[in-house]
């Protein structure tokens, strides 16, 4: 009896916030072996009661059946969450989260977080995506699942959601639990709840990137997403016009504030032209042109991309496939483009920068 023997068997033992083995996750330190006697700490967010219960349980359990009578001493750290290490997230397995945020709606925020995350995915890179804007789901009905049903699953006595599976993603909305005509009628300590539900009781997998689909403005579930998780970055979307520039100006503010933090990855603008399938050479600049240059300029970052207005990204919405998987040149280099200017600034952010921390937020 070992400790790599000891460490493969306790891989069995779901972490009780990922799911993963806890041996995986990090939790498993101090391992000492004397005689049939082991010793081990397993550091971990405060757990309740039956859960460190249950958990002291199922690696008594693992090793007993392994070894036969062994004498196992578990000391549990609590960790707190400040943010900081990988270990110490609320989202461990997650490298990035990104926020894709508006100043108001009807900017196409959906459309590009959603095709955003495919694009990512088609590079190779293991996404998630939670479509956080609770009064509006829109992403069931764009990714053609309007009436899927996630499953539960019980860890260590609490009921834990396995998210939807589309397209290569991990995808939790609303819209999954909810009927597709029911109206969402909630306060804001309501609405601060189901987010906090999809980023902590929530079996998400190891994620190269988390997408955070924000509804628009600054509100209940823009606060509630930077106190629970520490945010990798933030992409602001908006239109070339005026009215959408100075609205998406407020929202990306709200990042920049001293207490909130976020860097600003970048400016996508959504309906930057309009090009006819006929004529895929023409460009009809039907909301004004330079807004996205405008916003970025604004918030010291760079413009990440230009989506134009084609057929192509309405119908796929409708239809339920992402438009990045449509055959159409345009659509998938705009999305290309995007995807790859994302990664750039994502890198230099993390070498110019500290890690992310969950924000502190005293009223």
């Amino acid at each position: 009896m070992d400790t790599a023997q000891i460490l493969e068997k306790l891989q069995a033992v779901p972490d009780p916030k990922t799911g993963r083995g806890i041996v995986e996750m990090n939790r498993v330190r101090d391992l000492d072996v004397q005689g049939n006697r082991i010793n081990f700490s397993l550091h971990l967010p405060q757990l309740e009661g039956n859960e460190k219960g249950a958990l002291n349980m199922a690696c008594q359990q693992v090793l007993t059946e392994a070894f036969g009578v062994v004498d196992v001493n578990i000391h549990f750290v609590n960790v707190q969450h400040t943010g900081g290490s990988a270990l110490e997230q609320a989202l461990p397995q997650v490298k990035n989260i990104i926020a894709v945020g508006s100043g108001k709606g009807g900017v196409g925020k959906s459309t590009v977080a959603l095709n955003l995350a495919i694009a990512l995915q088609k590079s190779g890179a293991k996404v998630g995506l939670i479509d956080a804007d609770i009064y509006g789901p829109s992403i069931p009905t764009m990714i053609g699942m309007p009436t899927a049903k996630p499953k539960i699953e019980t860890l260590y006595g609490k009921h834990k959601i396995i998210p939807i599976e589309a397209f290569g993603l991990q995808v939790m909305s609303v819209g999954f639990i909810i009927e597709p005509e029911a109206a969402i009628v909630l306060r804001g300590p309501r609405l601060g709840g189901i987010v906090k539900q999809f980023l902590n009781d929530v079996l998400w997998g190891e994620l190269d990137y988390l997408i955070l689909d924000l509804p628009p403005g600054t509100g209940d579930i823009q606060l509630t997403i930077v106190q629970t998780v520490a945010v990798t970055g933030a992409i602001m979307v908006t239109t070339p016009q005026e009215v959408a520039v100075i609205d998406a100006v407020k929202a990306g503010n709200m990042f920049r504030l001293p207490n909130v933090n976020v860097p600003i990855l970048g400016v996508v603008e959504n309906m930057s032209w309009f090009t006819p399938a006929e004529l895929p050479n023409n460009k009809y600049y039907l909301f004004g042109k330079g807004g996205g240059k405008k916003l970025a300029k604004h918030m010291s970052t760079m413009l990440l991309g230009q989506i134009p207005i084609v057929e192509g990204i309405r119908s796929a919405g409708d239809t339920g496939k992402p438009a990045f998987l449509d055959n159409n040149e345009i659509i998938n280099q705009a999305f290309h483009n995007l995807s790859k200017n994302m990664t750039a600034q994502l890198a230099l952010r993390h070498e110019m920068m500290a890690p992310s921390r969950k924000v502190e937020i005293k009223s």
